[in-house]
């Protein structure tokens, strides 16, 4: 799919095929063509009850644009028709395949847009296209290094934008090793419409050694803050604690907006993201809440109680896996019976990527569930479970 899309004033874009007539629309002298309020509606998946909405206003969506736009080299030019051609393989699912859909709307520019990431197919993009800059989900980086290919057919792009997940240093030096393109991470969530921190091509050169790890500073309008977690104190430069962040994208009369991660963040501005404040698992870059997938798996008729955690995985960061405990007099089912029970009610980035029977979970001594138990059980070689394995 390729669109072209001309942007006019501070509100509008009309979009047309390639070779189509144009006409800027300045919404200065054009009000009709405002359209406040919400622009975009996300979903979260429904399954413990309605889905949860996310609303993404109009203003919000410009604001994270806006801070996109410092990091280009001609953030100052007229809009114009542009010649080159972006590549999409973010998800339009998700919140970054949307702001790079409405960046190539404001930019002007032709876009590619791939049902789903896979190696040759955005290769041969890159190849006929050229583009001087990539946007790929730590997924999607650790696929590219894995295939190693031909640096040469990289060799038109200038930086790699990396977000939604947490993309090891590792990866992210290995590939620029093997392919000569540094990769720039950012930070942000689909509550602010995009991204709230990253890194500048500048920044890279002058501080990726002496900043590694960092997702960046702050993007222009937005201001970032580590706090205590129990009293909202502000911590000093250095002092892991909760990240808040006040963003334009918010409306000017926002307040801090506390996150759900654990963070860091030095005396230069540059932001370390440390873990989550929440038990949430971040598989791919989509949000896993291990209670839904919980209730997913409870009902079935066998089973008595599940505990979901998320382990380490080397190509998507971490996966959601599964314990589940029977009742005693229930006919018995494995592990795999019970992840085609979840695939019928969970997002498929939710279906857990094993899931083990156990005798009797791990428990605390209040009787819940422990989840480092459950880690151990994976652990040590599931030695007296039943599972199910992805394949």
């Amino acid at each position: 799919l390729l669109l072209r899309c001309a942007f006019g004033g501070d509100d509008d874009a009309c979009v047309a095929p390639r070779g189509a007539r144009t006409r800027v629309l300045d919404a200065r002298t054009a009000p009709e063509h405002r359209l406040p309020g919400v622009a975009v509606q996300m979903l979260t998946s429904g399954t413990t009850g309605p889905p949860k909405r996310v609303d993404l206003g109009r203003a919000a969506l410009e604001h994270s644009l806006a801070g996109a736009k410092h990091y280009e080299k001609d953030k100052a030019a007229a809009p114009r028709l542009r010649a080159g051609v972006a590549i999409i393989a973010s998800p339009l699912v998700h919140v970054s395949g949307i702001f790079r859909v409405l960046q190539c709307a404001t930019d002007g520019r032709a876009f590619a847009l791939l049902d789903r990431f896979r190696v040759e197919p955005w290769r041969d993009l890159v190849v006929k296209h050229r583009p001087k800059t990539a946007s790929l989900v730590p997924t999607a980086v650790r696929m590219v290094l894995e295939a190693k290919l031909d640096p040469a057919d990289l060799a038109s792009l200038k930086a790699v934008v990396s977000g939604t997940a947490p993309l090891a240093p590792e990866d992210a030096e290995a590939f620029e090793a093997q392919y000569g393109v540094p990769v720039l991470t950012s930070y942000g969530a689909t509550e602010f419409a995009g991204g709230v921190a990253g890194w500048s091509l500048p920044d890279h050169v002058e501080f990726r050694r002496e900043k590694r790890g960092s997702v960046g500073r702050a993007h222009p309008g937005c201001a970032l803050r580590i706090v205590d977690p129990t009293d909202g104190r502000a911590l000093a430069p250095g002092e892991e604690g909760v990240l808040e962040v006040h963003s334009a994208q918010l409306g000017p009369k926002s307040d801090w907006v506390r996150t759900t991660d654990r963070a860091r963040m030095d005396a230069d501005g540059f932001l370390w993201i440390t873990g989550r404040a929440d038990a949430a698992i971040l598989r791919g870059g989509f949000k896993v809440h291990p209670e839904e997938v919980v209730a997913a798996l409870e009902e079935h008729p066998s089973v008595r109680e599940a505990c979901v955690v998320g382990l380490d995985d080397a190509r998507l960061g971490q996966v959601p896996v599964a314990a589940v405990e029977l009742h005693a007099d229930a006919p018995r089912v494995d592990g795999e019976a019970l992840r085609d029970f979840a695939r019928e009610r969970l997002a498929a980035y939710m279906v857990p990527a094993r899931v083990l029977v156990v005798d009797a979970l791990p428990r605390t001594p209040s009787m819940k569930p422990s989840q480092p138990g459950v880690r151990a059980l994976f652990a040590n070689g599931d030695a007296g479970a039943r599972g199910g394995a992805a394949t």
